[in-house]
């Protein structure tokens, strides 16, 4: 299980997201849940450029679902 967070030491383009998982999204303002992300087997963040701080969650959810179809050769 993948969970994006901020705060996270790795892109999104940096994981190996070839082989099965699911991605987990939290909400806009807090996040996902502290129990959420310990379920997690590990995090990712997506790089902010400029004074964008964060993205709409459906925004982040298209880019990490692309990357993963990305990196399958899709």
């Amino acid at each position: 299980m993948i969970g994006t967070a901020g705060d996270a030491a790795e892109t999104v383009y940096e994981r190996d997201l070839t082989g099965p998982c699911a991605v987990v999204l939290g909400s806009e303002g807090a996040g996902m849940r502290r129990l959420t992300r310990d379920l997690c087997d590990f995090t990712v963040k997506l790089p902010m450029a400029g004074s964008v701080s964060s993205l709409n969650v459906s925004v982040a959810a298209g880019v990490c679902l692309f990357e993963a179809l990305r990196q399958r050769g899709g």
